[in-house]
């Protein structure tokens, strides 16, 4: 999953970033002022927008309505030092999905991200499915008919995409830039490696591939189709 961080306290952002990475496993993009973060958010490639409402040249509350004007959808976690019921009232009517007042816990703000980013994807219970595919969010762990499957955390993360779009296909470049940051062109030339190595780990003896290929397409998650190595 990719989030858009839009905060200008630096250190705060970093701090931030580091745990939206380290915990969860998400790639994160940063923004340091408002307008900055409406130009990025209209790239509509972001499973969250994690706003703080004290920013330079466009002030949150406006960057929030800015961006549902433009028919944005995308959840937003608003970061605000205001506690007066009415601030958060007025939030909330623009559009805010939830908010946090400074200071706050950082194991409350990634529960409260993963939350967001599950019901933004029309997932309210922490467990997905797909065929005899379990994927657990919460505890960020995968079963097939059952059975524990020990994947890396590059590799969950590719899961979890797919498990969203189950039978739609995904580009390299799509998952690339939801699993990267940045930077993910440098990782362009691995990303068939980690695919191939979530495949064979999900398709154990005498169960069905579940991982299809499209050649110069991209992949989607397929089960009981005769799918495509």
């Amino acid at each position: 999953m990719r989030v858009l961080l839009v905060e200008d306290e630096v250190r705060l952002a970093e701090n931030l970033g580091n745990a939206l990475r380290d915990g969860p496993g998400l790639a994160v993009d940063w923004a340091e002022d408002g307008q900055t973060g409406v130009d990025l958010a209209g790239n509509r490639c972001y499973d969250l927008i994690v706003l703080d409402l004290m920013l330079p040249k466009l002030d949150g509350l406006s960057v929030l309505k800015k961006i549902r004007r433009d028919g944005d959808a995308t959840p937003v976690l608003v970061l605000t030092a205001k506690d007066g019921s009415s601030s958060i009232i007025e939030l909330l009517n623009a559009g805010a999905d939830d908010y946090l007042s400074k200071p706050f816990d950082l194991g409350e703000l990634i529960a409260r991200v993963k939350a967001l980013i599950r019901r933004g994807k029309g997932a309210a219970h922490p467990t997905l499915h797909f065929a005899d595919i379990e994927l657990n969010t919460l505890e960020q762990t995968v079963r097939r008919s059952g059975n524990l499957i020990d994947l890396s955390p590059t590799e969950y993360r590719i899961l979890e995409y797919l498990i969203h779009r189950p039978r739609v296909v995904v580009s390299k470049r799509e998952l690339l830039e939801h699993l990267y940051d940045y930077n993910w062109e440098h990782h362009s030339n691995v990303i068939e490696a980690h695919v191939s190595n979530l495949r064979k780990k999900l398709d154990l003896a005498e169960q069905e591939s579940s991982i299809e290929t499209l050649r110069g397409r991209g992949y989607r998650l397929m089960i009981g189709q005769g799918v495509e190595r």
